[in-house]
């Protein structure tokens, strides 16, 4: 799943499931100061937009017979600044699919933030696994130091 956000000033304005943005360190407000924001499921590798949101995606996924959900955000696509946590957040509640974070990780508190649960005190995401690759491939972050902050710092289970 590829979705990118469609900012809007109020969620009427809209027939998709919106999400709340610019929370302190959160998904930014929009450029004209839009609060809210829909995900708009994309299609050619993000190169054109749907009429689809990322809920009624997942939901239609899971009714289809998918094992787990694959989710990435354009917007945070090798920016380093965090996962979109609203976007994880959101999924997690629209479906019983594993959901696996994807796209925007920079430092390894990153990871904990996305696989963090919701009503954490850190008030994480919610994934069920986290992925990263830029990071990895540029050695900006090493893996043993991911999971040596998630096994030395948290209660998320991390393979050795």
């Amino acid at each position: 799943v590829d979705p990118r956000r469609v900012y809007v000033r109020d969620p009427a304005e809209t027939k998709h499931a919106c999400v709340e943005v610019g929370r302190p360190g959160g998904t930014p407000v929009g450029p004209s100061g839009e609060r809210f924001a829909w995900y708009c499921c994309t299609l050619k590798g993000g190169r054109e937009n749907s009429d689809v949101d990322v809920v009624q995606l997942v939901k239609a996924m899971e009714a289809l017979g998918a094992g787990e959900v694959l989710l990435n955000c354009i917007d945070r696509d090798g920016q380093g600044n965090g996962y979109e946590l609203e976007l994880i957040q959101q999924v997690k509640a629209a479906c019983s699919l594993p959901v696996i974070a994807s796209s925007g990780a920079g430092r390894p508190d990153h990871f904990e933030e996305a696989l963090s649960p919701r009503d954490s005190e850190r008030g994480g995401g919610g994934a069920d696994a986290a992925l990263a690759a830029g990071i990895f491939h540029r050695r900006e972050v090493p893996i043993c130091d991911v999971k040596a902050h998630l096994a030395e710092k948290t209660s998320i289970p991390v393979r050795r």
